[in-house]
C-alpha cells in the first residue's frame, strides 16, 4: 500500500451483541459503517455481524512523521473460547464441503437420499434451517461465519 494509503487510519473499540470486545482499524469512520452495513466485520469470538462501535477515545495514526499502525491479524484468537472455534472453523473447513448460499437445498437433497452423503457447510437463513431441522435433517448452526475474500 502507498503512502496515501496509510495517511489516516482510526483504530476503533467494537463489541457484539453478546458483549465481546475488541479492535480494530478502519480508514474512517464511513468506512467502518459501510463494511459493518454490508455485513463484513463479525465478531472474532462469535461470529456475529451485529458488531457496533464502544464509547473509546480512537487513536489516529498519520502516515506523515508517525509510524504506521502495526499489523495485526484483524480476528487473531485470544479467548479460550476464540481458540476453540478457531479450531472448529479449521477442521470444518478441512473435513467438509462449503456450498454456499445452496446449503439448504443441498442438506435437504442429502437427507432425502437423492444425493450422496457428505460433510457440507454453507449459509441459510434461519428459518429455513429450523424447518429443515424440524424435518428430522441433521444439521446444526456454526458459530462462525465463512471467511469473505475481498480482492
Amino acid at each position: 500500500m502507498g503512502e496515501a494509503g496509510l495517511e489516516k487510519m482510526i483504530k476503533f473499540s467494537l463489541k457484539c451483541a453478546e458483549d465481546h470486545r475488541f479492535d480494530s482499524w478502519f480508514q474512517s469512520a464511513a468506512s467502518f459503517d459501510k463494511l459493518a452495513r454490508a455485513g463484513l466485520i463479525v465478531c472474532a469470538e462469535c461470529g456475529s455481524p451485529d458488531v457496533t462501535k464502544s464509547i473509546m477515545a480512537p487513536s489516529v495514526q498519520s502516515a506523515r512523521g508517525d509510524a504506521p499502525p502495526k499489523r495485526q491479524q484483524l480476528a487473531a484468537p485470544e479467548t479460550p473460547a476464540q481458540k476453540a472455534i478457531a479450531q472448529l472453523r479449521r477442521k470444518v473447513e478441512a473435513n467438509s464441503e462449503y456450498v454456499g448460499t445452496d446449503f439448504i437445498r443441498q442438506a435437504r437433497d442429502i437427507h432425502e437420499g437423492a444425493a450422496p452423503e457428505r460433510p457440507i457447510w454453507g449459509e441459510a437463513r434461519a428459518d429455513e434451517a429450523r424447518k429443515l431441522m424440524d424435518d428430522g435433517a441433521a444439521i446444526l448452526p456454526l458459530p462462525f461465519r465463512p471467511t469473505r475474500k475481498v480482492n
